[in-house]
């Protein structure tokens, strides 16, 4: 005689995961090389490169700064006071923008803008 079959057991829900998508964040990727940045929220930046026109490279680790504790209004100002005292060495400036922190701070509200969508 066989046995009366035991019902399945139920899988555990599992959370939802905070974890970046990949695809999502190529997506912010590929989204922010296209835009024209005037400005960017100190948050939101990885580092800077101030080039010289001499050729010298200053980099600055603004995660690490915020890391370290240091307020993103302070970052901002001291970036600001060390650009005006190079302004006639400087050649350019490159921003290099956190994509991670961009996708945890925008993704919650374009996903709650469009969820009705």
């Amino acid at each position: 005689m066989s046995q009366p079959k035991k019902p399945a057991p139920k899988k555990p829900k599992q959370p939802k995961s905070k974890k970046v998508n990949v695809s999502v964040r190529a997506q912010w990727e590929s989204l922010l090389k296209s835009v024209t940045k005037e400005e960017v929220p100190v948050e939101l930046l990885e580092s800077l490169t101030v080039n010289l026109i001499d050729g010298t490279k200053v980099n600055i680790d603004i995660k690490e700064l915020i890391s370290e504790g240091h307020k993103p209004r302070e970052i901002e100002s001291l970036i600001n006071r060390r650009l005006s005292s190079l302004d006639n060495s400087i050649r350019d400036v490159d921003f290099f923008i956190s994509i991670d922190s961009v996708v945890k701070t925008i993704q919650p509200i374009t996903d709650k803008v469009l969820k009705d969508l």
